[in-house]
């Protein structure tokens, strides 16, 4: 399957949603929404700035 809607387009960003259910949302409990989306920022914040990637030579 060529073109829009084929399973590889999708890849990089069901990688970054799985990344971020195991490595931050599995591990903590949030007492409120606003806890979690703070929490979430840092994470997002962390796994583009700070995070290891295998492509960039970790």
């Amino acid at each position: 399957m060529d073109g829009r809607g084929r399973r590889r387009d999708n890849l990089f960003t069901e990688r970054l949603w799985r990344s971020y259910k195991y490595e931050e949302v599995y591990l903590n409990e949030y007492d409120s929404p606003v806890e979690c989306r703070r929490r979430s920022y840092r994470y997002f914040e962390f796994y583009n700035n700070r995070r290891p990637h295998q492509s960039l030579g970790y």
